[in-house]
C-alpha cells in the first residue's frame, strides 16, 4: 500500500502572522527584523510584496532597504508566533493522529489509514486542510502530497503561496529529477558546491551518480541523498508526543575563514563542546563518549571518537576529549573549514561509579562544583542573551572549569 504523506508549510509564517494585527500593511512589502542592536538588524522573514523586490531572509537591514526602499518593518513576537503553530498543528490533527512539526511553520502528516475518512482523495484532502487554515486562522500554506516525506516537502517547495503539489508514483521522475539539487532536503551550500565539482547539478544527476562514490565523498550523507533522489526514503512520520530515542547530541558549524592555527581549532571546538553540554543539561541527559569530525578546505573529512572515562555533560570533560580527538586527527598546517562535536552513547542519567580520594571524595565534589559553575553560566545566558557570558580558550587548558 503506498503511503500518502502531507508536507504542509506556512506562507511567509512570521510575516503572515503579524499582518494580522496590521491589516492596513497587506498590500506594501513587509519584513519581520531583530533588534539592530543584537542581530545587526537581520531581516527573519519577508512578504510576498518583499521577496518581488528581491528581499532575502537572512540578509542585512541595509541590503533589504537599498532593494526596496519602501519596505516596512516590524519587530518580531515568537510567542505568538508558537501560539499560531499550535493551532495549526490542531487543526491537522483533526485529519491524523501522525503529525510531525519539523520547526515552526512546517509539519509532515501521514494520511495512510485516515484518508478513507475523507473522502479518499489526497489532493482534495490537502485542498480542504488549505481552506480550513485560512478559514480559520487567517493563514495560507503550500502543501506536497507525495509517496514519500522528502518528496513531500519538495511538493511544497514546488509552487508557493496557498498551492497544492502532488508528486505521485507514476510521474515523480518527470517533477522532481529536473529540479536543482539544491531543493533536495538536507542539501546545503557546502554539498552544493562538491556536488557541482562533480557534475551533479540537478536531483536526476545526483540519482544516476554512483553511489559508492558519494558515500566515499560524503560519508553517510552522501549515500542517504543518493536513495533520497531515487524516491527511496521510507522515514516514518511520527505523532508530535512520539520522541525518538535520542542517540547523539552534536553541534558543527562552517567557519567564515578557515582555521589554520592550534589556538583557532581550540576555540571552535570550546564553543561547540559548551552548546553540546548545554543542550545535555536541558534533556537531563550525559554522555558516555565524544566524536569530533574535521572538514578541511578541500572537503576531506576526518573523524574520531573515544569513550570517557565515566557520563557526562559537562563542558569541560567534553572540550578535553574533542581536543585530545582533534589534535590526533588534525594534519597541520592543513587549513579546516568545518568542525563538529558530538556526545555520543547518551544514557538518562550518570550512574557510573566516579572513582574519589581516601581524604574525603574531593574528586566528585570538583565534578559538583564545576556543574554548578557550568549551570550557572548557562541561567546567565538565558536570561541576558547568548553573549552574555561565555568559557574562554586561550592557551587551550583553561576553559572556565576549575582545577
Amino acid at each position: 500500500m503506498e503511503r500518502v504523506i502531507l508536507h504542509c508549510d506556512l506562507n511567509s509564517f512570521f510575516a503572515s502572522v503579524e499582518l494580522l494585527s496590521h491589516p492596513e500593511l497587506i498590500n506594501l512589502p513587509v519584513a519581520v527584523c531583530g533588534d539592530p542592536s543584537s542581530r545587526h538588524g537581520i531581516i527573519l522573514a519577508k512578504n510576498e510584496h518583499a521577496k518581488r523586490f528581491g528581499v532575502k531572509t537572512a540578509e542585512t537591514l541595509w541590503q533589504a532597504k537599498q532593494k526596496c526602499p519602501s519596505l516596512v518593518l516590524l519587530p518580531p513576537h515568537h510567542s505568538l508566533y508558537e501560539v499560531y503553530s499550535r493551532r495549526v498543528n490542531d487543526i491537522y490533527g483533526h485529519y491524523t493522529d501522525l503529525v510531525e512539526p519539523f520547526g515552526i511553520d512546517e509539519s509532515w502528516l501521514d494520511l495512510t489509514g485516515s484518508l478513507h475518512l475523507f473522502g479518499g482523495d489526497p489532493r482534495a484532502v490537502a485542498d480542504e486542510i488549505r481552506h480550513r487554515v485560512y478559514r480559520e486562522l487567517g493563514l495560507t500554506i503550500s502543501v506536497g502530497v507525495s509517496f514519500n516525506k522528502v518528496f513531500a516537502k519538495l511538493g511544497s517547495d514546488y509552487k508557493k503561496p496557498d498551492a497544492t503539489t502532488v508528486i505521485s508514483p507514476a510521474d515523480w521522475r518527470q517533477i522532481v529529477w529536473p529540479l536543482p539539487v539544491g531543493d533536495l532536503l538536507f542539501v546545503g551550500r557546502a554539498a552544493q558546491t562538491l556536488l557541482r565539482r562533480c557534475g551533479v547539478e540537478t536531483i536526476g544527476q545526483l540519482a544516476a551518480f554512483d553511489r559508492a562514490r558519494l558515500v566515499e565523498l560524503m560519508g553517510k550523507l552522501g549515500g542517504q541523498l543518493h536513495d533520497y533522489a531515487n524516491g527511496l526514503d521510507r522515514s516514518e512520520v511520527r505523532r508530535q508526543d512520539q520522541h525518538e530515542t535520542v542517540k547523539s547530541v552534536g553541534n558543527g558549524t562552517t567557519f567564515p575563514k578557515n582555521l589554520t592555527r592550534p589556538e583557532e581549532i581550540r576555540a571552535g571546538l570550546a564553543l561547540l563542546s559548551d552548546s553540546v553540554a548545554s543542550r545535555l543539561r536541558r534533556q537531563g541527559l550525559y554522555c558516555g563518549g565524544v566524536s569530533v569530525t574535521l572538514r578541511s578546505a578541500d572537503f576531506k573529512t576526518f573523524s574520531r571518537q573515544k569513550r570517557l572515562d565515566a557520563p557526562t555533560r559537562l563542558m569541560r570533560d567534553i572540550y578535553r576529549a574533542a581536543v585530545d580527538l582533534a589534535m590526533a586527527a588534525w594534519h597541520a598546517p592543513e587549513p579546516l573549514r568545518m568542525l563538529t562535536v558530538t556526545a555520543l552513547y547518551i544514557t538518562e542519567q550518570n550512574d557510573a561509579y566516579e572513582q574519589v580520594d581516601l581524604l574525603g571524595g574531593a574528586a566528585e565534589k570538583k565534578s559538583d562544583k564545576q556543574e554548578r559553575l557550568e549551570g550557572a553560566m548557562a541561567a546567565i545566558r538565558g536570561k541576558y542573551g547568548k553573549g552574555a557570558i561565555s568559557f574562554g580558550a586561550a592557551d587551550g587548558e583553561k576553559v572556565g572549569w576549575e582545577d
